[in-house]
């Protein structure tokens, strides 16, 4: 994000309606100032009845709903508040976050069976600004190199399969077995800056 807008940015109150320390990271190095308020709504949408663009864009949606419910009233409300889901899909198939250690061994073994068939992670974005909403998905195409029972058990016990979509994360340990990515690496790790970074640049050149 270039730098004259980070600094018109930064007059305003920016959320991020997210917990995840990713999509932090990845927001804070465009040096924005922004505060993070975790979002309280329950994920609990039906895979069966959403498209996967709908269902991250809808879990994305009551994220931010959930905080400017929470901080509306406050002295100074907030004027932008931003919102991200990310799931990942294989055959057909939406794959969230691994509960247990045996679901964690369940999706990679899934996600790494067949190299030549890559998983495809899907981020809904959706960003408020005063009383206007809009929203995206970004998708990116994930190649996977197969992998020995022995391997994904390993994996798993580091503990990094846990709290992340499909079970892993491209910036670590996972690197060592993605072959090849196709689109915004960063849409993987949760948050699709190039795409994201459009929008607010749409609210500083008042083109919401």
């Amino acid at each position: 994000m270039l730098e004259p807008l980070v600094s018109k940015l930064n007059d305003l109150r920016v959320i991020l309606a997210s917990g995840s320390e990713q999509r932090a990271a990845l927001l804070k190095s465009t040096r924005l100032n922004f505060e993070v308020v975790p979002s309280n709504f329950e994920e609990n949408l039906d895979p069966k009845e959403h498209t996967f663009s709908d269902f991250v864009e809808k879990t994305a949606l009551g994220k931010v709903n959930d905080v400017w419910e929470r901080l509306k009233n406050d002295e100074r409300k907030p004027d932008i508040i931003i919102g991200a889901d990310t799931m990942v899909t294989f055959n057909g198939r939406m794959y969230g976050k691994p509960k247990t250690k045996e679901q964690a061994i369940k999706t990679i073994t899934d996600l790494t069976h067949s190299p030549h068939i890559p998983n495809s992670v899907y981020t809904g974005v959706v960003v408020r600004y005063k009383n206007e909403i809009r929203k995206f998905t970004e998708v990116t195409t994930v190649y996977m190199a197969k992998l020995s029972p022995e391997e994904i058990l390993a994996y798993v016990e580091t503990g990094e399969p846990m709290g992340k979509a499909g079970g892993y994360g491209i910036q670590g340990m996972a690197s060592t077995f993605v072959d090849r990515i196709e689109g915004d690496g960063n849409n993987v790790i949760g948050l699709p800056m190039s795409r994201l970074a459009k929008l607010l640049k749409q609210i500083i050149l008042n083109q919401f």
